[in-house]
């Protein structure tokens, strides 16, 4: 079975809400009544009921068993506004202000806010709105997980190599949100990972930390910041299993991992990749993705206290689909 149907077959096992904040996309409108029919998720599609029918007709689709909600009407808007007043306190937000971000057209606070009360399990947007956008209001509202600062990004690569990973999957990480994340970023980046390792594979991570070095054959302060990661991201989960510094041969390939790292439990049999940098983990993914024809699931965005995923603003109706059975995948913890 295909990842993806994978995914979607888990999320049809335990069914949770997720909202679509982006009703003013005819995609997210498309969308909708495939994730309800198909039994992916219960889905709340933000904006005007009557515009909504009037553009599922338009568009030949069906809105049946999705539940319409405009936020300026909803009847826990007045909690939410207490509740984001409460949250931006040290920043001097009044309630107008808050009312105002959770009645934007856009709908992201909205969205984000009822992920945060458990009226949703996670959130999908993107198809309309930046990225920044998008994890801005997630982050503002939601905040990260416990014991995390890092919010990052994995990708589920699927690999024409069944010898690579898990049966061929390998978890590649980060690679679309930190630039240049320091040591502790980089730790919470591994540690997070590791955990969607679990959710999506349902097998235990073996966390390669990749450098151009292996276990000191080059010495500079790029490989020290990966040591330093290892080190803590051992203290923040004791176990897990994580080895490091490995170049990318040494983490996937035995033999390789044999020589260059001998008893170590992760080389040379690694599924979990953590990139140094995004310049690495943007470059990796890509050529893996296209010189050796891998399929790239994701971005998939890790290290908030509730899933928010961001989609594309290319995405296609299948697109959302997918991000809406990963969502609430990661959604049934």
């Amino acid at each position: 079975m295909h990842l993806v149907d994978q995914i979607k077959a888990k999320a049809r096992t335990n069914q949770q809400t997720v909202v679509l904040p982006e009703g003013y996309d005819d995609r997210m409108v498309q969308a909708a009544g495939k994730i309800v029919a198909d039994g992916l998720a219960n889905i709340v599609l933000l904006g005007n009921e009557a515009t909504l029918q009037a553009k599922a007709a338009e568009l030949g689709v069906t809105l049946d068993g999705v539940t319409i909600l405009e936020p300026a009407a909803a009847p826990q808007l007045e909690d939410y506004v207490a509740e984001l007043v409460e949250l931006r306190k040290k920043k001097g937000l009044t309630p107008e202000q808050a009312r105002e971000l959770l009645t934007a057209e856009d709908n992201l606070y909205f969205a984000s806010m009822m992920v945060r009360k458990n009226d949703a399990g996670g959130a999908v947007a993107g198809a309309f709105n930046t990225t920044g956008d998008v994890l801005r209001a997630a982050f503002q509202v939601i905040g990260t997980a416990p014991g995390m600062k890092t919010v990052s990004s994995v990708f589920l690569m699927v690999t024409k190599n069944p010898d690579f990973g898990e049966n061929g999957i390998l978890l590649f990480a980060d690679c679309a949100v930190n630039p240049n994340p320091d040591a502790k970023a980089l730790a919470e980046i591994a540690v997070s990972t590791a955990s969607s390792c679990k959710s999506f594979l349902g097998v235990d991570a073996r966390v390669a930390m990749l450098s151009f070095s292996t276990k000191g054959s080059a010495k500079h302060e790029d490989a020290d910041k990966v040591l330093d990661a290892m080190a803590m991201a051992k203290e923040l989960n004791p176990q897990l299993q994580i080895d490091g510094e490995l170049q990318a041969d040494a983490a996937l390939l035995p033999k390789v991992g044999e020589k260059k790292a001998p008893g170590s439990a992760v080389a040379g049999k690694a599924n979990t990749l953590i990139f140094p940098d995004l310049d690495a983990g943007n470059i990796g993914y890509k050529l893996v993705e296209r010189v050796a024809g891998a399929e790239a699931v994701g971005p998939i965005i890790q290290g908030l206290a509730k899933p928010v995923n961001d989609l594309s603003r290319g995405c296609s109706v299948d697109d959302i689909i997918s991000v809406s059975a990963i969502t609430a995948v990661q959604a049934q913890g």
